[in-house]
């Protein structure tokens, strides 16, 4: 899609000022506003500081604090479940969402091969559940299908395997959204077979949001998010939903699922050392960047369609589709390496942090930003001699032909 058809994104007055805040942390907002490394590098605004000294005071071990009670209330009607959890992290929550589906070895996780509980969750599986992970790789290069996982369950009471007793997917994986129908099929085989399914849904806001556009719903619709989310999540016995990422948090993660399997998480969570005191001030802020950051996320996805449309001018080729917030580009094409062009962001007089061929756009992300990173790429190339530069592919692998080549790197 040419850049002139896109949707354009606002620049926003900083939210974060030098009177409240300091002046460190005002200069800090700017920075981050040119980085694209991660969502998880946003800042608490000033008014989601105020919420902050608002909130409740209560000890939440002992069910004592109302700010946190509420939303983890909030959460659950908005997921279509019974109870939330709120947790310290995303991967907090995946491990004790894990460890309370596993009830006894031997046992068996099926996930991604890329899966960030698979990969990138210090070995939780195996720790903490005494569990095999079983890995598999999708045929279609882009996520699991019911044709992958049918052959890969572990059935029966053959005393050489690990029964399969979860199946965990990922929504988004790579920013890339889980077609809502395959997991249904997926969904459907593992209820056939007494397995559970849980949703890594680090960024499964983000899918709610794509598909509140896609309906033409309101994003700030309290109702319109519940019946999206609700649906997205229905497959689901339990989920977590990471609140740091793309909503904004400062820390937390929900888990959502049944009464039962949340007291029991609850009861994990103190014993993995995550029981937590005076946690209304957290809950606060996240609440309030489900209110108001949320909104957000399809701006966020329309910044991510303009830096891959800019930079697939420029020559470079994009290695996933950008569904969401994730642009994913390999720069060989015009002569450039990633180390090239990180380089070259980060010596502009108002410098681009990146890190890795993954851009992620996030709610603070400055259009202005996407507009440089785009130009600066493209005066990179125009400055690779000709002697320097490739061959015309003959073959070009990326987004549109659904086969890409990308490290899911989930934190």
């Amino acid at each position: 899609m040419p850049p002139t058809a896109m949707k354009t994104v606002p620049r926003r007055a900083p939210e974060i000022t030098e009177e409240v805040a300091g002046k460190a942390n005002a200069d800090k907002l700017h920075r981050t506003a040119r980085d694209f490394r991660s969502d998880t590098f946003t800042m608490p605004t000033d008014a989601q500081m105020m919420a902050a000294l608002q909130a409740s005071r209560g000890d939440d071990v002992y069910h004592e604090d109302p700010s946190t009670a509420a939303l983890e209330a909030r959460i659950a009607k908005m997921a279509g479940k019974e109870a939330a959890l709120f947790g310290t992290s995303g991967t907090m929550t995946n491990q004790l969402a894990i460890r309370t589906h596993m009830k006894q070895p031997p046992h068996s996780v099926i996930t991604d091969h890329r899966a960030h509980v698979h990969m990138m969750e210090a070995g939780g599986i195996a720790m903490f559940c005494q569990a095999t992970t079983h890995g598999l790789v999708p045929s279609n290069g882009v996520h699991l299908t019911l044709e992958d996982i049918q052959p890969a369950l572990q059935l029966g009471t053959n005393i050489h395997i690990a029964p399969t007793k979860l199946i965990c997917l990922e929504n988004t994986l790579s920013g890339i959204i889980f077609p809502q129908e395959e997991i249904v099929r997926i969904a459907e085989l593992a209820k056939k077979n007494n397995i559970g399914m849980h949703l890594d849904g680090a960024r499964a806001w983000n899918v709610a949001a794509a598909e509140l556009e896609k309906r033409g719903l309101d994003p700030t619709s309290e109702a319109d998010r519940t019946t999206v989310l609700s649906d997205i999540l229905a497959p689901f016995d339990s989920a977590s939903l990471c609140l740091s990422k793309g909503i904004g948090a400062p820390v937390g993660s929900a888990i959502v699922g049944s009464k039962e399997f949340i007291e029991r998480a609850r009861w994990f969570r103190k014993a993995f050392g995550g029981g937590w005191r005076q946690s209304g001030m957290l809950a606060s802020m996240a609440d309030y960047a489900l209110t108001n950051f949320f909104p957000r996320l399809q701006d966020t996805h329309t910044l991510a369609r303009r830096l891959a449309a800019g930079l697939e001018d420029a020559g470079c080729t994009i290695l996933a589709p950008v569904d969401t917030s994730m642009v994913f580009f390999d720069p060989s094409p015009i002569g450039l390496s990633v180390n090239d062009v990180t380089q070259g962001l980060a010596a502009l007089d108002d410098p681009i942090g990146l890190n890795a061929n993954r851009c992620v756009i996030h709610h603070q992300t400055d259009p202005q930003a996407v507009e440089d990173f785009i130009a600066t790429v493209q005066r990179l190339a125009a400055a690779v001699p000709e002697n320097l530069r490739p061959p015309p592919a003959t073959e070009k692998l990326g987004a549109k032909d659904g086969k890409f080549r990308v490290n899911a790197l989930g934190y």
